[in-house]
């Protein structure tokens, strides 16, 4: 009886391990770093619906952003506070920021944990940078509005709510170490395991969704990686500021190119694709039309200085439209937020000005003399021999020899009259690889 009462102790015991382990927690792991757009808002709800289809425990989103898109940002904020999955944002790794839009989405999480050497804030509203950069801060209507959108956040979440506010009006910028001393976030943590073992017994600062508060048990996780589809991290490439301009910029001068110089096919095709990667990638994070139409003026500009040369004033109007549209291409305008952060703009406002230089010495000076090649009437190969005169080397009856240029030619009398060797004649006409010759009289 012993044997079988150990027996079916340890048959009990097999049967309900699997069953232990199947009850393992799993935390998902997500990376979202870059201007945020609309297509970050759709890598969220990929993830949010990835970790409720699997009953994940959390989902925690690396993040790291200078900021991006207000309606973006507020959608990014609805699906973090619909979600039946807590989640936690962590600024991550160091280095990295959670500023702009990106301070608005991690107050709207359950949980804000930060990475040593890492900042978050610097929420005010801008309309853009003047040329010689300075700030063009954003009115008061959209100050208050920014405010208020993040006073209630941080309001929501029991965060301090004074800080919160300080984030949007005076552009407050905290480290991590400041912003757990300030009640802003709840943990500071080297790695991921580190927030897992800091966060674990923690209750949400924010109810999940059907679930109210929910305590988060990191005793037994599984992490899972969460990986971003090929098509979003093509995206994210070419939502790069500085990468679309410089598609658009590329695009639109193989497009000129092709048209001044028909034949070849490809410039105006590889244009094409360029510029249309360029407007794609713009449009995911904005851009202001009338900067747009600038740069399509200035190369209007350009190509009719290459045409019809005007000793610089085409070129002069063209840089002025170039590099005025060029600054003022990502201001969102209409009383939204600029989407380019100050650091981001200073470069772009240099390779603008060097682009838009190098661009109207191209067209003053290369340009209009490819065009001009283009035009002008072929003058090497046979064609340069019409008018040339050469020695008969073989009688012309009335077809012969001759030497030009110390070369020897098929020729044929234009008037069929014969030509004794030795005799001077002038080319003139070339009839594929036969010359038709007329003679001059008198040896040469």
């Amino acid at each position: 009886m012993r044997r079988i009462a150990v027996v079916i102790a340890v048959l009990v015991f097999m049967l309900f391990l699997p069953s232990s382990s199947a009850q393992k927690n799993v935390v998902y792991v997500a990376k979202v770093s870059g201007t945020i757009t609309e297509y970050t808002a759709d890598q969220f709800a990929r993830y949010i619906k990835t970790a409720e289809e699997h009953n994940a425990e959390a989902l925690i989103i690396e993040l790291n952003t200078p900021g991006g898109q207000g309606d973006a940002m507020m959608r990014i904020v609805s699906l973090i506070q619909n979600s039946t999955v807590p989640v936690i944002i962590y600024v991550y790794p160091r280095g990295a920021i959670a500023a702009s839009a990106g301070t608005y989405i991690a107050m709207a999480s359950h949980l804000i944990a930060m990475a040593p050497g890492t900042s978050i804030g610097a929420c005010e509203p801008i309309l853009g940078y003047a040329p010689n950069g300075s700030i063009i801060r954003a009115p008061a209507k959209i100050r208050n509005f920014y405010t208020a959108y993040m006073r209630s956040l941080a309001e929501e979440s029991g965060r301090n709510v004074t800080a919160a506010e300080k984030f949007v009006m005076e552009d407050l910028s905290l480290t991590p170490v400041e912003a757990l001393k300030a009640h802003v976030i709840e943990v500071v943590a080297d790695n991921v395991p580190d927030l897992l073992k800091k966060a674990n017994g923690m209750k949400t600062k924010i109810p999940v969704s059907g679930r109210g508060y929910v305590t988060l048990n990191f005793t037994n996780v599984e992490v899972k990686e969460l990986n971003p589809s090929l098509s979003y991290e093509i995206v994210t490439f070419l939502a790069n500021p500085a990468v679309s301009y410089i598609l658009l910029t590329v695009g639109m001068l193989g497009l000129i190119f092709g048209f001044l110089t028909p034949g070849w096919h490809v410039p105006e095709t590889l244009g094409a694709i360029l510029l249309v990667l360029g407007v794609i990638g713009m449009g995911y994070f904005g851009y202001n039309y009338a900067g747009l139409l600038l740069i399509v003026l200035g190369m209007v500009f350009f190509v009719a200085e290459a045409l019809t040369p005007t000793f610089g004033l085409f070129t002069v109007a063209g840089l002025v439209s170039f590099i005025l549209g060029g600054l003022i291409l990502f201001g969102k305008g209409g009383g939204g937020v600029y989407l380019v952060n100050e650091a981001t703009f200073r470069t772009l406002r240099l390779a603008i000005i060097v682009t838009g230089i190098l661009l109207a010495l191209f067209f003053l000076f290369g340009m209009a003399a490819v065009v001009k090649a283009h035009r002008r009437k072929p003058e090497t190969g046979r064609e340069e021999l019409v008018g040339e005169v050469g020695r008969v080397v073989e009688d012309l009856n009335p077809e012969g020899m001759i030497r030009v240029h110390g070369e020897l030619w098929r020729a044929i009398s234009k008037d069929g009259s014969p030509v004794r060797v030795g005799e001077a004649v002038k080319v003139v006409e070339v009839r594929g690889l036969t010359l038709v010759v007329e003679k001059i009289g008198g040896d040469r």
